[in-house]
């Protein structure tokens, strides 16, 4: 990997333009709590409390979809991983995944519930889309994913949210 001095202070950057540093907590925090959707179905306890169970279930039915498709398609592809074991970047996830790399299962997710909780209810699309952003970045930030692994991801999930919201209305 080809690293270079930064000259703004961030330590080094490698060939993804990204820092090699440890994130920030917050986004260590964010990309943990993806995890297995567990951020989302938290975002939906949310928005039933607030009243909109509709939007809610839409979201973590599209996030639920999304997990599982890039599930399913993650062994087909096979890709590897980024080699970073040994940067800061990587160690400071608390998980070390080792499943195939494309597409991004956080990204997919995240995409997926903001998306179909933004087409649901676009007010609740102003924090659920950058909620979704930040997870995305901290997956190649953290080294967890390429950059195209996440924006594969991305447009799967928003794919899937759309997709799900043309056959729920056919159905009724």
């Amino acid at each position: 990997m080809v690293q270079q001095a930064e000259t703004e202070g961030r330590g080094e950057i490698d060939d993804n333009d990204l820092p090699t540093s440890p994130p920030h907590p917050l986004i260590i925090a964010v990309s943990t709590a993806a995890r297995g959707g567990l951020l989302w179905l938290c975002a939906a306890a949310v928005l039933t409390w607030r009243g909109h169970a509709r939007v809610a279930v839409r979201g973590v039915l599209a996030g639920g979809c999304g997990m599982a498709v890039s599930h399913a398609l993650a062994p087909l592809v096979g890709r590897r991983r980024p080699r970073a074991r040994d940067l800061p970047a990587r160690r400071a996830l608390p998980e070390r995944p080792s499943s195939s790399s494309f597409p991004s299962k956080h990204a997919t997710t995240a995409a997926a519930f903001a998306t179909a909780v933004a087409l649901e209810r676009p007010s609740s699309g102003l924090w659920a889309m950058p909620l979704a952003a930040i997870v995305c970045y901290s997956r190649p930030r953290t080294r967890a994913h390429w950059p195209s692994d996440v924006y594969g991801g991305a447009a799967l999930g928003v794919l899937i949210a759309v997709a799900l919201r043309r056959s729920l209305r056919r159905l009724g």
